[in-house]
């Protein structure tokens, strides 16, 4: 009995803490597959030996605490967590405590934070965290600046009603924001599920952070959806799409439990396809009417269930670890892996993050390790398996000089990340701001991307940003092109000639690209496409944000502090100024080309372009509205007038038809622009 009493308190303890660390900090140190593992442990040893359950312990209680930085509110319906099964047998044994039944709502699992919207009258007017499951945190100004929430309903019930679901941060912005902040030296978050529960429990005063980092949610639960006249999941979630909520299209109404079976096995699979991350199966029934007669315990509903899917795991051996630059000095620790088969693909790098965590993990080169399929692009280590140490690992230590400059290599107090100082011509800094340059987002030139930048570099061809538009042929003529780089030296050289014409004409098509774009391609710390558009349609000109000071950036709305500041520093530096008086030498874009409007054909009118138009791009498109008038944007709202639809068109023509907005085809486009 002392060893069962002494594991249990052990896991208490375990369990507590890593539990903290998720609800609380944002800041897990486990997977949740590990922490799901000491849960189960947990109950099966207290079901064994229920005199020595501690009855306020987290078996019984849902979520973390609540923060006093928010309001509190009491949740009228508790917000409930799930339990979980992992396999088969625990499937079959849920499905047998409600064996009557064979109709389920099947729904991926999406890893982001429980929260629950109030509307009145179709007017969104509450929301807040599921907290402790009883009570939650109000974050009501800090949803309102989600924008796939909708402020007002499209032919929502009369009164009160309360959605739940779940904030999240999509793969492809969860990697954007930890690029950002590894270039400032932070730590990247652990995943996007703790990316967006820090991002969403902002204080009043840094909320701007939730829509620099551009946060998402999906609808999945209508509280009292009887009194709406709706009996069936399936058919709560058809209702939340058509008030105009998001909901995941990665569900299914399943009429027997093959089919529930298969749903898990095909999106075991096709969930890598998803754009943000699910962790397993959610099996609801789906016959609303019989939820309460099934019922639920202190913390979880008996008549759902969550299926978890095994994590994308493998064993595998550190080779080396390398260093990478980044285009702003970080220098980042990369494992070289012995190559492993992992989630379908072969893997040979993973991440280290920092030399923080390679020190926190004991990483050593040699070292045999568990790697990960996370989040991010490449997997990551997530532990060590000391056990298999030989005594020949070796202890990684940073660098003291850039291994790409032999520049001195900093630790700047209050970061975590080492820099490397020579900013003006390490060249690896330099290949990753030509290649971020170049990008679609900022001077779209096609071609000139990781072999060409180095290869320029290292010919000396390219010492600065600016050089890029004093190329000429020659210069790239000889070049380590690794795709042309053999064959005869008279076929060679009128293939690198051809090549480096189509280039040139690339650059030389960028000088026309607007301000926008050459002030995203600048590289400013925190300033996206997104925040460059504010600058320049606040001040139409370089010269002004040059000269705006920080007060007057932080006052724009959109802006706030730390971009006001990462600008206003970013412009005093006098090697940045000289930049910017190259590229107006070299005919690039000083000013807002907001095109001049010839008529008010389409005043007040607002269009989106959605699919590929045969007959011009979507940005020549929209040239055409402005010249006539009218306004662009890039999303579906109900302040939407005309949706052009072209061929491959994708979810926006969806949320158009819910709006109600007009659909043109590119026929009927043109023939309103002639």
């Amino acid at each position: 009995m002392k060893n069962f009493e002494k594991r249990l308190n052990e896991l208490y303890k375990l369990i507590e803490h890593h539990a903290k660390l998720y609800y609380d900090d944002d800041a897990p140190e486990i997977s949740d597959f590990e922490y799901d593992a000491l849960v189960k442990e947990l109950k099966e040893l207290e079901k064994n030996h229920p005199d020595l359950i501690r009855k306020d312990f987290l078996t019984n209680k849902v979520g973390g605490t609540v923060s006093e930085l928010f309001a509190k509110v009491q949740h009228q319906t508790p917000m409930l967590s799930l339990d979980n099964v992992f396999n088969n047998e625990e499937l079959e044994n849920f499905f047998a405590k409600i064996a009557h039944e064979k109709n389920f709502t099947c729904e991926m699992k999406i890893d982001g934070l429980a929260v629950s919207l109030i509307y009145e009258d179709g007017i969104f007017i509450k929301g807040a965290t599921r907290g402790n499951g009883q009570t939650g945190e109000d974050v009501t100004a800090n949803l309102k600046l989600i924008e796939s929430i909708p402020k007002k309903l499209i032919n929502a019930p009369a009164g009160k009603l309360e959605v739940r679901g779940e904030v999240l941060m999509t793969l492809e912005r969860f990697r954007a924001v930890n690029e950002v902040r590894r270039q400032r030296g932070e730590n990247p978050f652990a995943n996007p599920r703790n990316a967006a529960a820090g991002t969403l429990r902002q204080s009043e005063k840094n909320n701007y952070v939730i829509k620099q980092r551009g946060l998402d949610i999906f609808l999945y639960y209508i509280v009292d959806a009887q009194k709406f006249g709706i009996t069936r999941q399936s058919n709560a979630l058809k209702n939340l799409a058509a008030w105009g909520l998001p909901v995941q299209n990665a569900w299914e109404f399943c009429a027997d439990l093959s089919s529930v079976e298969n749903f898990i096995s095909k999106w075991q699979i096709e969930r890598e396809k998803l754009n943000y991350v699910t962790d397993g199966v959610v099996i609801k029934l789906d016959d609303l009417t019989q939820w309460p007669e099934i019922g639920a315990t202190s913390h979880a509903p008996r008549w759902a269930v969550a299926y978890k899917y095994p994590p994308e795991e493998a064993k595998t051996k550190i080779l080396d670890i390398e260093i990478s630059v980044g285009r702003t000095g970080v220098l980042t620790p990369v494992a070289v892996l012995e190559p492993v088969r992992l989630a379908g693909t072969w893997v040979g790098r993973a991440g280290l993050h920092n030399a923080d965590e390679i020190a926190r993990k004991d990483i050593r080169v040699g070292d045999v390790v568990k790697v990960r399929k996370a989040a991010e692009i490449i997997p990551e280590v997530i532990e060590v398996d000391k056990s298999a140490r030989t005594g020949s690992e070796e202890i990684f230590k940073m660098p003291e000089r850039c291994p790409a400059c032999s520049s001195e290599i900093v630790k700047i107090p209050g970061e975590v990340a080492y820099r490397c100082v020579n900013r003006a011509s390490c060249p690896a800094q330099l290949k990753e701001s030509i290649k971020y340059f170049a990008s679609r987002d900022g001077m779209n030139i096609k071609g000139l991307g990781n072999t060409l930048a180095a290869s320029l570099i290292k010919a000396g061809k390219i010492k600065n940003l600016s050089d890029i538009y004093k190329l000429k042929i020659d210069d790239w003529i000889g070049l380590e092109w690794t795709s042309i780089n053999k064959g005869d030296k008279k076929t060679l050289r009128r293939v690198q000639i051809s090549m480096a014409e189509s280039i040139m004409e690339e650059i030389e098509n960028s000088k026309s690209r607007p301000l926008v774009n050459l002030i995203t391609a600048l590289g400013i710390d925190e300033v996206g496409k997104n925040t460059a558009g504010i600058l320049v349609g606040h001040f139409k000109n370089i010269d002004a944000i040059i000269n705006a000071d920080e007060n007057e950036l932080a006052s724009i709305e959109g802006i706030g502090p730390i971009i006001a500041r990462s600008v206003h520093e970013f412009f005093k530096s006098e090697e940045n100024l000289n930049l910017i008086q190259e590229f107006r030498l070299a005919g690039l874009k000083m000013s807002d080309d907001t095109v001049p409007v010839s008529e008010n054909r389409f005043e007040n009118k607002t269009f989106v372009f959605t699919g590929t138009l045969s007959s011009m791009t979507r940005d020549e498109a929209g040239e055409k509205v402005k010249t006539l008038g009218g306004k662009v944007s890039n999303s579906i709202s109900k302040k939407t007038n005309f949706l052009v639809a072209g061929d491959k068109t994708g979810s926006k023509l969806i949320k158009a038809e819910k709006f109600g907005v007009k659909i043109l085809s590119e026929n009927e486009f043109l023939e309103m622009i002639k």
